[in-house]
This record gives C-alpha cells, sequence and structure tokens, in this order.
C-alpha cells in the first residue's frame, strides 16, 4: 500500500504543527509546507510563467506576495517528489484549491476545527525557542524552566504575530480567504471535520483513524 496524500487545514493555532508531526511519524509521508517549498525553491526558474520575475526569491527579497501560478508550480513539484505526503498552508484560496484538485489524487482532507477564542489563546500564549525554533505555552506546555527552552536551552521569546491583535487579524484573514477552501471540499463529501479543542492525543487519534479508514 502506497503512502497517503493527506490535506491538513485549520486556523493559525489549530494544532497543525503538532499533528503533521505524528503524521509523518506513523505513516512514513513527507510534511510539505508552502514556506518550506517556497524558500526551498528560491531560485526555481520560473520565466515559462507569465509573471514579473524569473524567481521565486525575487518576489521573497522584495516582500512582494508570490503569485499563485508561482506558489502552484512549486506546491506541484514538491508533491510530486514525494512518496506521500502531508500538505499544510496551501491551499489558501479557491483557485489554488481547483488546481490542487487537479494536479493530485487526495486519500483524505483533515479540518482541525477550533474556536476563536480558544485560537487566541492558544496563539498569545506561544513562545518560541530563538535558537532551534521549538515551541512551549505558559499553560498546558510549559519548559521546565521558565523562558528557556527545553531542547536546546535557548531563550524563549513570544513571536510579534502571536500578539492578541495580530493573532485575531491572522484569524480573520484564515476565515476570509479559507472558508471557500472548507466548503470545496465538504461539498465533495472528502472533508473530515475533527474537533481541535480536544488534547492533542484525543485530536490525533481522530486524525489517525480518519487516516486509517482510507484502507477500507
Amino acid at each position: 500500500m502506497s503512502n497517503p496524500n493527506l490535506l491538513l487545514l485549520g486556523a493559525p493555532g489549530a494544532g497543525k504543527g503538532t499533528q503533521s508531526r505524528r503524521l509523518v511519524d506513523e505513516f512514513g509521508v513527507e510534511h510539505v509546507t508552502t514556506g518550506d517549498a517556497l524558500r526551498a525553491n528560491k531560485q526555481m526558474d520560473i520565466s515559462h510563467l507569465d509573471v514579473e520575475y524569473e524567481t521565486p526569491g525575487e518576489y521573497m527579497d522584495a516582500g512582494e506576495l508570490v503569485p499563485d501560478e508561482v506558489v502552484n508550480e512549486i506546491v506541484k513539484s514538491a508533491l510530486a517528489d514525494a512518496d506521500g505526503y502531508v500538505l499544510d498552508g496551501y491551499p489558501r484560496n479557491e483557485s489554488q484549491t481547483e488546481y490542487l484538485d487537479s494536479i493530485t489524487d487526495l486519500d483524505a482532507v483533515l479540518y482541525l476545527d477550533v474556536d476563536e477564542e480558544e485560537l487566541v489563546g492558544r496563539l498569545t500564549g506561544r513562545r518560541v525557542c530563538e535558537d532551534c525554533g521549538a515551541t512551549f505555552h505558559v499553560d498546558f506546555d510549559q519548559p521546565e524552566e521558565a523562558g528557556v527552552c527545553d531542547e536546546c536551552g535557548g531563550d524563549l521569546y513570544q513571536r510579534e504575530d502571536d500578539t492578541e491583535e495580530t493573532a485575531r487579524e491572522r484569524i480573520q484573514v484564515y476565515e476570509d480567504n479559507t472558508a471557500p477552501v472548507v466548503e470545496y471540499f465538504r461539498e465533495a463529501g472528502v472533508l473530515v471535520e475533527i474537533d481541535g479543542e480536544q488534547t492533542p492525543d484525543e485530536v490525533w487519534t481522530d486524525v489517525r483513524d480518519a487516516v486509517a479508514e482510507r484502507d477500507d
């Protein structure tokens, strides 16, 4: 049986990173994110596309939004190289959704559903290691020593986009752009809605069971 092709949807703070890591460990899939894919393909030749620059890196260096057609090309390349994957951070709009549907067959589309107030609490309490990037939380995933990373001993800090005002803005942008994506897969009958307000272990049980059901 080949490794599954999975799409994981959820707002910022829904727990996609945690569940993606478990999916990688359990099913042997590759974790594909748009951010990582863009950084890994900064020098990709996109001169054949009808866009302003010749590489994705030029958009990134200029601080400009990378056009859909460029992101689509990069995601297509990343998925083609993967022997099974969990895709996270794409698609972000209906156009990208239709493109994804045209280039790959998804075994499961998993949506982590979390209330806005819960998301805000998760985001504003998050602390990140400035050295290794490990994440902790002031309420439910505290480091052994306050302000110090358990993994490497680095200092923990709150990211600028984890303040309450910015967190709410990020959630609203997500809802505005990605609600049609969720509805697209719901109407297609392939969306699995998971209660993301459970404990990480309980969420994982639902996620794992949903993926395992593809074999039935």
